[in-house]
């Protein structure tokens, strides 16, 4: 990879990117991928003040450089910036927690862990080294999990916010089936979050979820609790889990008789609308399916999650129905998940599609991680591809990053969409971290692979 200059540190949010882009203009799910793909092999991205200006070959476009920087990722392929749909900050520290399903794993592993957000200094810490490995990843946006402690949602906006950050993250709400130390009410978690919500949401680029742990650790008035908030503020997230896990799913069915199953608990209190965002579906039927697709509502995929604790093999193709489609993006479900790089997880997400005789193509892949996150999180009309006026968050990928990579890739970038999938299936398999040479977060560089660093980091 050449760079005509030294990296800009400063660039005010205009800057000029060279390289190949490669974004999407429509789902590859549900049509020809090469109608739902955009690529220009030699481009030029225009950045001012923050925002996409234009898109397109560096013939056409060098002429309106103006008197922005010009930075040359010649040899390297840009994308927008990756978008995890589910994440844990809290449980950054208790990644790889050894041998057991989910609902032992919660009380194992998971609960003593999160105890320590209550103390504002420490949450602060791993929201600062959680935000540096989402960079470091090429992640410019994520739905994210913070503890049941308010101060643990207040030091993720503070961290997030001193980055430039587009983020969403909430309170957990958790009344029953959880340790005292972890325990709210239904009317304290409804007081707390709307405190948190009318300092938080939509300060600078943040966003707020409704975060009920899951079915089971919630009440009925809970529950209601939540959907009131969203009445109240109808463009909140709503962000849970659901149908991750056999016995979790019979579990909720004995709290729950009253209902006609997981889905339906969260139907019949209010929660299931257009803005909200289910973790995992491993255990979904065709009809969850199908009134998931009827209310507009998102489902993310966290192989990497489902595999480490042996919940199941995501029906993929059933969510991608023609007939019912369900928005779907991917998580990588830190903790549970094992790995930061959404590029990794589209490689388990591969061979979760492997497993169940389906295809996951490069493509499709990449779509997930951008575009199709976006569409999950209502955020397309700000992120998720190269369209003028969105928010320029985007990643720069080196092929041949590793001496792997290069002997994979030894052509380099190609001309054609045929060797563009073969390169980008590379970086999906073979990619991970050591990928991402360098993330721009608003037109401002964030991360660069080759100095290692995080600029704008607070702790610099």
């Amino acid at each position: 990879m050449g760079l005509s200059m030294a990296l800009p540190e400063l660039t005010g949010g205009s800057v000029a990117i060279k390289g190949a882009l490669l974004d999407f203009v429509g789902d590859p799910f549900y049509g020809p991928e090469a109608e739902a793909v955009r690529y220009v092999a030699d481009g030029l991205l225009l950045v001012r003040e923050g925002k996409i200006e234009a898109a397109g070959t560096y013939g056409d476009l060098s002429p309106s450089l103006g008197d922005r920087p010009l930075v040359d990722y010649s040899g390297s392929l840009i994308t927008p910036g990756f978008i995890d749909t589910h994440i844990h900050y809290p449980q950054t520290g208790m990644m790889a927690a050894y041998g057991e399903q989910l609902l032992e794993w919660l009380n194992r592993y998971t609960f003593p862990t999160e105890r320590k957000f209550a103390d504002a200094d420490y949450a602060r810490s791993v929201a600062e080294l959680f935000l540096d490995e989402l960079l470091k990843n090429g992640t410019t946006t994520a739905l994210v999990f913070a503890a049941v402690f308010p101060a643990s949602v207040d030091a993720f906006f503070e961290a997030a916010e001193g980055r430039n950050l587009r983020m969403i993250s909430g309170k957990v709400m958790m009344d029953r089936n959880a340790p005292d130390y972890l325990s709210d009410t239904a009317q304290s978690s409804y007081d707390e979050s709307k405190a948190l919500i009318e300092k938080w949401h939509g300060r600078g680029r943040l966003l707020y979820a409704v975060t009920p742990r899951f079915a089971a650790t919630s009440t009925e008035a809970q529950l209601k609790q939540a959907a009131r908030l969203l009445d109240e503020f109808p463009d909140l997230y709503l962000h849970t889990h659901l149908s991750e896990n056999v016995n979790e799913v019979a579990w909720v069915r004995e709290l729950f008789p009253q209902y006609g199953g997981y889905l339906d608990v969260y139907d019949q209190t209010g929660l299931v609308r257009e803005r909200s965002l289910f973790a995992h579906g491993v255990q979904l039927t065709d009809g969850e399916f199908q009134r998931l697709s009827e209310a507009k509502a998102a489902v993310s995929f966290c192989p990497t999650s489902n595999l480490f604790l042996g919940s199941g093999l995501f029906r993929i193709e059933q969510a991608k129905n023609p007939e019912h489609p369900v928005k779907v993006g991917l998580g990588t479900d830190v903790g549970a998940g094992t790995s930061f790089s959404l590029l990794q997880t589209t490689n388990e997400a591969y061979k979760v599609a492997q497993l169940r005789g389906q295809k996951l193509s490069a493509f499709k892949a990449l779509f997930l991680a951008t575009l199709g996150g976006a569409r999950a999180l209502c955020l397309e009309d700000r992120l998720g591809s190269f369209d003028p006026g969105k928010e320029a968050d985007f990643v720069v990928l080196d092929p041949q990053a590793t001496p792997l990579l290069a002997l994979r890739n030894e052509s380099g970038i190609p001309e054609t969409l045929a060797g563009l999938a073969d390169l980008l299936f590379s970086l999906v398999i073979m990619g991970g971290d050591r990928a991402v040479a360098a993330t721009y977060i608003m037109g401002e560089l964030a991360y660069s692979a080759r100095a290692a660093s995080y600029s704008g980091s607070p702790r610099e």
